[in-house]
């Protein structure tokens, strides 16, 4: 252990994390040349890397998706320009991103680059399904330039009714108030723009190539080993649309089914954060999702009243124990005394890790590990945080109020208590620091009025004792001047009984000469405890019971402490709120839930623009429960939380999975107003002739999330729970679409139908029951 001095520098608001670091390592470079011999200088932490690493690591989850999404394509369509020109719709929808981030004011930094890593999944959806469905008329036998028409002319609706969808969803939540709004603002701004662009791609660029860059024909022994290989997969794929006939029909045969199926998985998906086995929840409730930065901080408090020395003893201890696990553990640096403070009971121990990529143990794992190890170290409070997101405050913090201090000291020790015995609570403490020893003067106000002592005369007295008084100045031998300040000595002000004789002095009467007379003989001055650290809130004085949270999320400990107290019955005099990192949830939630319903809204008045009626959209707006069941499931199975993180999935799950449900739709629609089908056969045939772009679309988008899934590098782990939520969401959404939205659009239907015939409107719907004539009908490709 080496003795330094450490020098904690902290960039400006606006200005650039990286930028900052890399001219304050550039400086040292210079500092370190000049340095006398036997002084070195190091780099203890630099928050830059962090970032460098997190920007590193969704740059390649956006690359790798890309990559991803452009292969699942080229499987589908087995052509390699189809893939380009499917293709195109990335680079030009990310270029023009680039645009708007700039023209918003926004950086390249972590949350704009996520938006970014997330919409490649989305960017291409509107470009597979038009060239899908060109490629689909040229099958028919149309030319390319007639199948590139009318292909987008059949597809344009729906497709411009998912583009708009999304941006209803994430133009709301961009203009979030609060701390919400400063995360989500450059991330779904980002995603909105790009998904516009994407929009314009796919409706200007694929259909000019497709019309005037079309595949050769070729001859089955012209194709490849890998194009014949595809020509099965495809061949396969024609004869599972058919079977889906079957499904569908089934599906429309079983209505009540169905709709239990749908209505039973979005219940149990509701209620599975409030299911309970042991002591854990399935799926638990946190504001953060777990991280891995390779570092952490370890905080000790010693009992109120210890000196400087016996701090730092006790702190020697923990390092001790922390260099004990040299496989895990690169170096560690401890400073004395609270940031900003001269407190010097307190001290920081940082403590930075091999990398993540080296280590089988992950810093959470680790952390637990070390508290108990560290409950060897008697004579202090010692504290571990896996991560520094509270800015060294404790996770929770239950806020007790009243105006009575008394009271409130007693109820803090009684909630102390309680909390202890709640599971996974760890680290706990209060904000009060318990009672620290004082001395307490109380001034017999009679006598000393009547020889004229004021309580400032008292206090002038007992300056000296402790705080001390300035003398003057000195000039030391090397001729350095020097502020000299007289206090009494550390054995003269240790005992009561010794400050009862400081002098005390009196004015004379009638303008005589002052006299003295020892403190003792006006006041009485007794040791007593008292609250090492008093806080108010709204006028209130206010003792946290604070505590970090291992093994269980959060919320759900949260709720057992909450639980814990409100059984004391503290009585009318104490309440009782939430602080830190619980009231920060509570206060963000809110805020997404209040966007997301205002964008549901928006959504459906979008849809029902675009269909004409205002039934059909809710047949679409019911495919969005359909994904809860599978954000909660791969969640729980991956021991991940509802938290930040896996909510802007849910959030982008409202905006994708509605086009599923759009797609087919919108077919079935199509097919009863130009072909005159019935109800149950365009539902059937919508069903098999939009398989394909459905497929197509949400394994783009699933390979587009599998590397933000994977939370592969440091810090990579904070996005880990975003791209499981959004996987398992489109896998259940599309498999419950698939099979339930033509039932509730039929059952939808039949009830529009039923209502008008009693109301005596009639049916306006161009199907095959009320078929138009021939005569009447449309000539081809108008």
């Amino acid at each position: 252990m080496r003795e330094a001095v450490g020098i904690n520098i902290k960039k400006s608001k606006s200005y650039s994390t990286t930028d900052v670091a890399s001219q304050v390592l550039a400086r040292v470079e210079e500092i370190r040349k000049r340095l006398p011999a036997g002084t070195t200088i190091d780099v203890v932490k630099n928050s830059g890397v962090n970032v460098e690493n997190s920007v590193r690591n969704v740059q390649e989850a956006l690359v790798e998706g890309a990559l991803l999404t452009v292969l699942v394509v080229f499987l589908f369509l087995n052509s390699w320009r189809s893939t380009v020109i499917t293709g195109l719709a990335l680079p030009v929808s990310v270029l023009a991103s680039f645009i708007a981030v700039w023209v918003l004011g926004f950086k390249l930094e972590t949350m704009s680059l996520l938006g970014l890593s997330l919409a490649i999944g989305i960017l291409i959806d509107d470009a597979i399904v038009v060239r899908e469905n060109i490629v689909r008329h040229v099958e028919m036998g149309k030319d390319h330039y007639t199948a590139a028409r009318e292909g987008t002319d059949e597809i344009g609706l729906a497709v411009a009714a998912t583009t708009f969808s999304i941006l209803a969803v994430f133009v709301p939540i961009a203009f979030m108030p609060g701390v919400g709004g400063q995360w989500f603002k450059p991330f779904a701004l980002t995603i909105a723009c790009s998904v516009l662009v994407s929009l314009f791609v796919s409706f200007s660029l694929d259909p000019m190539l497709s019309a005037y860059w079309p595949d050769p024909h070729r001859e089955e022994h012209e194709k490849s080993f890998i194009t014949k290989a595809l020509d099965r997969f495809n061949a396969w794929f024609d004869r599972l649309a058919i079977r889906y006939k079957r499904v569908i029909a089934w599906a429309l045969d079983h209505r009540l089914a169905v709709v239990t199926i749908a209505v039973g998985t979005f219940v149990f998906a509701l209620a599975m954060p409030a299911i309970k086995i042991g002591n854990r929840t399935l799926v638990g409730v946190s504001f953060f999702p777990a991280d891995d930065n390779a570092e952490f901080n370890v905080k000790v408090e010693t009992p109120p009243g210890s000196n400087l020395d016996y701090t730092r003893l006790k702190t020697e201890e923990v390092i001790r124990i922390i260099a004990g696990h040299k496989d895990l553990v690169r170096y560690s640096m401890s400073s004395l005394g609270t940031e900003g403070s001269s407190a010097v009971d307190m001290a920081n121990i940082y403590v930075k890790m091999i990398p993540k990529l080296d280590r089988n143990v992950s810093v959470e794992a680790f952390t637990t590990t070390l508290r108990d190890e560290l409950v060897q170290v008697g004579g202090a409070a010692i504290s571990v945080y896996a991560t520094d997101w509270g800015g060294g405050r404790k996770q929770v913090q239950i806020e007790l109020r009243s105006a009575d201090g008394d009271k409130l000291a007693v109820a803090s020790e009684r909630a102390l208590a309680a909390v202890q015995g709640v599971a996974n609570a760890v680290d706990l403490g209060l904000s009060s620091k318990g009672q620290k020893p004082e001395l307490n003067v109380e001034l017999d106000r009679g006598l000393a009025g009547s020889l004229g002592i004021t309580v400032g005369q008292v206090a002038q007295s007992l300056r000296p004792a402790f705080a001390g008084i300035d003398a003057g100045d000195w000039q030391d031998p090397s001729g350095e001047m020097r502020d000299v300040v007289v206090r009494l000595a550390p054995e003269a002000r240790r005992r009561a009984q010794d400050l009862r004789q400081l002098p005390l002095v009196v004015p004379g009467a009638n303008g005589g000469a002052p006299t003295t007379l020892p403190l003792g003989q006006v006041a009485t001055i007794e040791n007593g405890v008292g609250p090492a650290v008093i806080n108010h809130l709204d006028r209130d004085r206010v003792v946290n019971v604070e505590f970090n949270v291992a093994g269980r999320s959060v919320g759900e400990v949260t709720n057992d402490a909450q639980a814990a107290i409100a059984a004391l019955n503290l009585g009318p005099d104490i309440r009782i709120t939430l602080g830190a990192e619980a009231q920060q949830q509570n206060e963000v939630f809110g805020q997404i839930f209040l966007a997301l319903g205002t964008a549901l809204m928006l959504m459906y008045l979008i849809l029902v623009m675009q269909f004409g009626s205002f039934l059909d959209p809710l047949a679409i707006m019911l495919s969005l429960p359909l994904s809860l069941i599978g954000v909660m499931l791969s969640l729980a199975l991956t021991n991940n939380t509802i938290n930040l993180m896996s909510l802007i999935g849910v959030i982008l799950l409202m905006g994708i999975v509605a086009k599923n449900a759009i797609l087919l739709i919108d077919f079935a629609k199509w097919a009863r107003e130009k072909q005159g089908m019935s109800l149950r056969e365009s539902l059937i045939e919508a069903g098999a002739i939009r398989l394909r772009p459905i497929l197509m679309t949400t394994f783009a988008l699933i390979a587009g999330m599998l590397p933000v899934a994977l939370g592969r590098g440091e810090g990579a782990q904070f996005r880990s729970p975003l791209g499981i939520a959004v996987i398992g969401g489109v896998i259940t959404s599309t498999l419950l679409t698939l099979v339930a939205i033509p039932t509730f659009y039929e059952i939808l239907d039949q009830m529009r139908s039923g209502l008008a015939r009693r109301l005596g409107l009639g049916v306006t719907q161009k199907t095959a029951e009320h078929r138009v004539p021939d005569s009447l009908s449309p000539a081809a490709g108008d």
